[in-house]
């Protein structure tokens, strides 16, 4: 489980992995949860490949994926100034500025600041509210990376799909309702799903709470649907094993 300390300025100093990576984020602005920890876990990058983020916040993916695997590049894409700050401190502090690159930019007008076809993976957290549904979020910067203000589903899987190369991977992280919407989309932009994860609250909800998904750039039909993962031994339970196995 991430250790938390306050600084100045409203910040906090998160720890993961025994305390050896280091997250500052904002206090009270948008702060990475545990959907943004299992989609950096889902899929394993080979040595080598580089590594996209696409709406990175304060990077946490990027450096989830960097403290594991010391042989990847990683670039995080953000928009806003603030969380691009955030995830430069966390970068530099953490010693991956050598293979973990921020670039500061729009998903909407990727070609502008990213090269087609650069990455052999993108993993993206993507905003998961319609802009008319639920509650805005009262601060901006959560409001923009939680409800698609600044770019819907379909911004980011077309981001994601002209970064990848060809049979390059995709992993997103997307709730369990909205699952048609996210692979018709993927589908459409020739990125197959290869792999499907169900999230549960817990066992025995009758309902998944999130999808994780894998896809290929141009890959074939077949799909390994996998067994549900549980965040919680029960409704009031501690993490199962299995979830406190991805914060070491």
């Amino acid at each position: 489980m991430p250790q938390t300390q306050i600084f100045p300025k409203l910040q906090t100093n998160d720890t993961l992995f025994q305390g050896q990576l280091t997250c500052r984020q904002g206090r009270d602005g948008y702060r990475f949860s545990i959907d943004a920890v299992l989609a950096a876990h889902f899929t394993v990058p080979r040595p080598g490949e580089r590594v996209l983020d696409l709406g990175c916040g304060c990077g946490v993916i990027g450096l989830i994926m960097a403290y594991r695997y010391s042989n990847i590049s990683c670039c995080g894409l953000e928009l806003q100034d603030e969380l691009a700050v955030l995830s430069e401190e966390n970068i530099t502090c953490n010693g991956f500025a050598d293979r973990f690159r921020l670039v500061r930019g729009d998903v909407r007008f990727i070609s502008t600041v990213l090269s087609p076809e650069t990455f052999d993976l993108v993993v993206c957290n993507p905003p998961y509210r319609k802009k008319e549904s639920g509650r805005i979020n009262p601060g901006h910067q959560a409001s923009l990376a939680r409800h698609e203000l600044a770019g819907e589903i379909e911004a980011f899987v077309n981001g994601a799909a002209f970064a990848v190369r060809n049979r390059g991977r995709v992993v997103f992280i997307y709730p369990a309702g909205r699952s048609a919407t996210l692979l018709c989309l993927l589908h459409r932009y020739r990125l197959v799903p290869k792999r499907l994860q169900p999230v549960y609250s817990y066992p025995g909800m009758e309902s998944a709470r999130l999808i994780l998904v894998e896809a290929v750039k141009n890959g074939g039909e077949q799909m390994e649907l996998l067994a549900p993962f549980y965040i919680f031994a029960g409704r009031e339970g501690d993490y199962t094993p299995a979830m406190r196995a991805l914060y070491h």
